[in-house]
């Protein structure tokens, strides 16, 4: 059948997986991908999606914005695209929503910097008033951090999170110290670090906001400098795939926020991870809340498109109010466009996390 006649009904439903390949975030990619073919290979061992199977078409998401975008509207276009779905930075995310707005579902995974309203578009991520700032609180109330100091990488996400960190801990009567927020690909870390060592350890936390490859250098330079011991950081981006490029040495005093930890003792966290080792092998790709977020979102999009009876983006909109479902996050629901979830504080110890405490309920 030609896949590329607008209107022409295919043999499968195709969806684009935006992930990226390469630079910062690349270091997700393996996860992502293999999270989301495990949720095809569930899917297509039943009856698929809508009684057709479901394949992905991969898209490299680690590219500029505008090219991301271009690649995806003109397969949306040629209506060789069903859905888009993936893990992919905020700026690319905007992007793509400018051309699938009302034409096709996009789901999107990641954690973000919430408030994110395109019709069409549908959300599986954490948002900083649920993940964040209760985290923040947490880390207050347990370790007696009463000051921080905010790192990351200069878009839109980090500087939307470090606002609402900002207003939290302002409201708190306890200002931030600093906000410090650097370009994707940066590798020295010295200059944000120095800041760090001039606030003085009594009390001082640094949330940090940067994202994949960046992060693991400001964790290896961090621990180097001798800090790691004595200026506990908190991040609700580290996953198990950091842990391990930081090395074993550079996790001292390192906690993350998610609602989806590889080590998280839950019926249905250890039922998928049993799966997806199963699926891949002990090789496989670290399992971790980034990659899960892909299986996720594709959950989701199958939830939506069975109640809805199809992908029509209006019938599917509507499909998502009160829907409630069972993932690998546990029992989660629909509220607008977002998904609510558990949402879990973990501590790195060595290269594995283990979870402190559930922070936020669905």
């Amino acid at each position: 059948m030609d896949l590329s006649s607008p209107g022409t009904r295919r043999d499968t439903i195709d969806i684009a997986l935006v992930v990226p390949r390469s630079g910062s975030a690349g270091i997700y990619g393996p996860s992502c991908e293999a999270c989301a073919e495990l949720a095809i290979s569930d899917l297509n061992a039943t009856a698929g999606l809508l009684g057709r199977p479901v394949r992905l078409i991969p898209i490299d998401g680690s590219r500029p914005p505008a090219t991301v975008a271009a690649e995806v509207g003109a397969l949306v276009s040629r209506g060789t695209i069903d859905a888009v779905t993936g893990w992919h930075i905020s700026p690319v995310r905007q992007a793509l929503a400018r051309v699938t707005a009302g034409r096709i579902p996009y789901v999107y995974g990641p954690l973000y910097e919430g408030g994110e309203r395109t019709p069409g578009l549908f959300l599986t991520g954490e948002t900083p008033s649920r993940q964040l700032l209760p985290a923040m609180d947490w880390m207050t109330a347990e370790y007696g951090v009463d000051r921080w100091i905010v790192i990351g990488n200069d878009y839109i996400w980090p500087k939307q999170t470090g606002a609402a960190a900002r207003w939290h801990a302002h409201a708190q009567g306890r200002p931030l110290i600093d906000e410090i927020y650097v370009p994707l690909g940066t590798d020295d870390f010295s200059d944000a670090i120095r800041q760090v060592e001039m606030t003085g350890a009594q009390g001082v936390g640094v949330v940090l906001l940067l994202v994949g490859g960046d992060g693991v250098a400001f964790n290896r330079q961090f621990a180097r400098c001798g800090l790691a011991a004595s200026v506990p950081r908190l991040s609700p981006h580290v996953e198990e795939n950091m842990l391990l490029a930081s090395g074993y040495g550079s996790n001292d005093g390192l906690f993350a926020a998610a609602g989806y930890f590889e080590a998280l003792n839950t019926s249905a966290g250890m039922e998928f991870a049993a799966r997806y080792y199963r699926h891949f092998g002990p090789a496989a790709p670290a399992l971790n809340s980034i990659g899960e977020s892909c299986y996720e979102a594709i959950t989701l999009l199958i939830a939506l498109a069975n109640r809805a009876g199809s992908l029509d983006v209006a019938g599917m909109t509507l499909a998502a109010e009160n829907l409630t479902y069972i993932s690998p996050r546990g029992e989660v629901s629909m509220s607008g466009n977002q998904l609510n979830q558990d949402i879990y504080v973990a501590e790195a110890l060595g290269l594995d996390f283990e979870v402190r405490a559930r922070i936020s309920a669905a």
